[in-house]
């Protein structure tokens, strides 16, 4: 899709939602909708949303997006500025040639991890066994906030946990954490995603509005098609957070979209199709002056071949079609799996495509040519001072990459990330959390499994 394809796209998705409309479970939301000048469709909780009204909600939106976090290194998300990364919610945990169910242990090694890779800017939540699910949304947090000072993503399973969720963002000053949702397709919100929204709203949490269309099941095969159904379930979302707290910050996120295997009934993650959504997204953003996100993943089941293609290919291509925000460091098996060395791995493919991506000036100082005088022919610039000074910020540095003889090779990639992932976290003994600080967030999380668990 070319940017130039985004009215088109846009016209269509209006159209959508005028005559289709858009079914938002959620009473409440409906009739604060139908107050506002929204039309009432054929269905229970179906509404239709004019063109006019859609416009005058993006317009609130603000075209930049700040996501705090406590290390000062906050990120402002811009519709065509830098690209930025996170981890990945899983649902697993691969160690070794083992495949496990997630803990809170290993949510909190991918914060400790993430606090030592440079390009990791926010950490996700992840499902994780070991916590009953109506907790995992604030008991993520506190664990995200236990172990890494950079952004926390968390999920939202329960309205109650999203109250939790706003007590514990007191905790640290800024929006030091972000929400989202996926409108559950085709061109319907659900009462959870509405009432999160709702819950939410007032307290200028950032929160990313996604659209998840599969081609060929809920959606248009056509990927023009799903493109168009995807972005109208996101300018729905986006018309309910603005009218729920106008001016919210919001990430337009059409990125997640993905096709459906027709041979083996699988969602596809790590194929073209999904480059091809993550541009989509870009464009689509820039068009509604808002910063866009996508995901960076892989049907490969291991740190293999196969994530190293598919992922440095989508790192790539996600980042030169101007994506704001792309999460999927250390995924692995289509999301459902997380992996150290594969976090380790793609924080290392993302520094060697931002040293591609950075290029070299022309100057006459980057040329030298009194140096390249004083050298000579024949000579060696290995012992000159400007060799000395500047080799550092020219020549990338490999983490695990080899780039030793065959004798002196350390082993295979996978092996040598898990060793270098670690060594990171048994050096890593410095805390994240103040005592004050971390006996305030586990009061408000004991509180919380008290009121939902009845602990």
């Amino acid at each position: 899709m070319r940017q130039a394809d985004a009215p088109r796209i846009h016209d269509a998705s209006l159209r959508i939602l005028e005559e289709i409309g858009v079914r938002l479970e959620h009473d409440g939301i409906v009739a604060r909708l139908l107050a506002a000048g929204a039309h009432a469709g054929p269905g229970a909780q179906e509404v239709r949303l004019p063109r006019a009204m859609v416009a005058d909600y993006l317009a609130l939106a603000p075209r930049t997006v700040e996501l705090a976090a406590r290390d000062g290194a906050s990120v402002r998300l811009r519709p065509d500025g830098d690209t930025f990364y996170w981890t990945n919610p899983g649902l697993q945990m691969l160690d070794a040639d083992r495949v496990r169910d997630a803990t809170s242990a290993d949510l909190a090694a991918v914060a400790r991890l993430c606090d030592h890779l440079p390009h990791a800017q926010g950490v996700m939540g992840m499902a994780m066994a070991d916590v009953p699910p109506p907790c995992r949304d604030f008991t993520g947090l506190r664990v995200i906030a236990e172990h890494t000072r950079k952004h926390a993503r968390v999920l939202c399973f329960t309205p109650t946990g999203m109250q939790a969720l706003a007590e514990m963002g007191r905790v640290f000053p800024g929006p030091w954490y972000s929400i989202g949702f996926t409108a559950h397709g085709p061109l319907r919100w659900t009462a959870l995603a509405l009432e999160i929204f709702h819950q939410s709203a007032g307290r200028g949490i950032p929160v990313t509005v996604n659209g998840e269309p599969m081609a060929g099941v809920t959606g248009p095969v056509t990927l023009a098609g799903a493109v168009a159904v995807g972005n109208a379930e996101i300018l729905a979302g986006i018309v309910v957070n603005q009218l729920l707290e106008p001016g919210r910050p919001v990430i337009y996120n059409l990125g997640l979209a993905h096709a459906f295997d027709m041979r083996h009934a699988t969602a596809i993650t790590g194929g073209p199709e999904n480059v091809l959504f993550a541009a989509a997204s870009a464009a689509l953003g820039r068009f509604y002056g808002l910063p866009s996100a996508s995901w960076v993943s892989t049907e490969a089941v291991c740190e293999d071949e196969q994530a190293g293609l598919e992922k440095a290919i989508g790192f790539q291509a996600h980042a030169a079609a101007g994506v704001s925000l792309v999460w999927g460091l250390g995924q692995l098996e289509s999301e459902k799996t997380m992996s150290l060395a594969q976090l380790v791995i793609d924080d290392e493919i993302i520094a060697y495509l931002d040293r591609g991506r950075r290029g070299f000036q022309v100057t006459d100082g980057e040329i030298a040519f009194d140096l390249i005088r004083e050298v000579g022919i024949a000579g060696s610039y290995l012992e000159t001072d400007h060799t000395f000074q500047h080799f550092r910020a020219q020549l990338f540095e490999p983490g695990v990459l080899n780039r030793r003889q065959r004798e002196e090779c350390p082993g295979p990639l996978p092996t040598v990330a898990a060793a270098r992932a670690a060594d990171i976290l048994a050096a890593d003994t410095e805390e994240k959390t103040t005592p004050d600080q971390s006996a305030e967030l586990r009061q408000i999380e004991a509180h919380y499994r008290q009121r939902l668990l009845g602990e």
